[in-house]
């Protein structure tokens, strides 16, 4: 008898998956969590029915959230990792030794836990000495915090249930405040392909450019991501994503990658035409 996984992305529209087994399934005090085993995905980890990450595609969304602010700002001693649980977004960090201290703030022990035990590779990231790990609400977390990060990562899922708290102008002014002068927060921004997660994007959009001097969106290819298309934000107090990206500067380092490059990090924010109009729409209805 065959075993298949759905993820739905809208009314019409799902991304099957067929599964070996399934090798964990639990629900926290916040959300049902789930671990799968397939042939083409490898594990596969789902919160609330929708795949957080796989095996075979977690590298390509952890290098684009971290190596392309680490390639623009010159100088990031403390990050903030909101969400982040599952220590992907922090082994990448770890990779950066001028990187003196890493906070994960995640809410959901059940996910920390369960990344450890069937993820160790990526987990691994939150054994490093310079990561604290905080089990509590982000928006809880950083509300009072102010002028003290260089880099702030918001790593959580979709803006709806749980998580919707991260997603609102209350929180990105909260990472303004929590940012130095020259601060710069990257965000996941989803897919803007069906009309839902169109309408998200949007939305997003308008409460970040709002609220910082320089708001950008760049782009990747994730084949567990709906649509296999997902963008992400890039917003800072002073740096500009392509104009202060520094090409020369990030290749000496010598990190070796398997989906980031320095030419893709600018083509990355060479976007579609119905993307920028998306997020033109956004700018100007401010």
């Amino acid at each position: 008898m065959e075993m298949w996984f759905s993820d739905i992305s809208t009314p019409n529209i799902k991304l099957n998956i067929r599964v070996r087994k399934q090798l964990f399934s639990e629900r926290s005090d916040i959300q049902q969590v789930d671990v799968f085993d397939s042939d083409d995905l490898g594990k596969f980890i789902s919160l609330d029915g929708e795949i957080v990450f796989s095996e075979a595609d977690e590298f390509i969304y952890d290098e684009m959230v971290t190596h392309v602010p680490m390639a623009v700002h010159p100088n990031v001693k403390k990050v903030l990792v909101i969400g982040g649980g599952d220590g992907g977004v922090a082994k990448e960090l770890c990779r950066y030794s001028e990187i003196e201290r890493i906070d994960v703030v995640e809410e959901d022990e059940m996910f920390v836990d369960v990344s450890k035990r069937f993820f160790p590779e990526t987990a691994a990231g939150l054994a490093d000495k310079r990561v604290n790990l905080y089990l509590q609400d982000g928006l809880k977390f950083i509300r009072g915090k102010e002028n003290e990060y260089d880099l702030i990562i918001n790593d959580s899922t979709d803006p709806f249930g749980p998580t919707e708290g991260l997603f609102t102008k209350e929180f990105y002014g909260s990472c303004y405040k929590a940012l130095n002068g020259e601060g710069v927060m990257v965000y996941q921004h989803g897919s803007p392909f069906y009309a839902d997660d169109k309408e998200e994007c949007i939305k997003m959009h308008k409460k970040v450019f709002n609220c910082f001097p320089v708001s950008k969106a760049y782009q990747a290819h994730i084949p567990t991501c709906p649509s296999g298309y997902w963008l992400f934000g890039f917003a800072s107090k002073k740096y500009h994503p392509v104009k202060d990206f520094d090409a020369d500067r990030w290749n000496r380092r010598g990190i070796k990658t398997s989906y980031y490059t320095t030419n893709l990090h600018l083509g990355a924010f060479m976007l579609p035409r119905y993307v920028e109009e998306t997020l033109m729409k956004a700018e100007e209805n401010e």
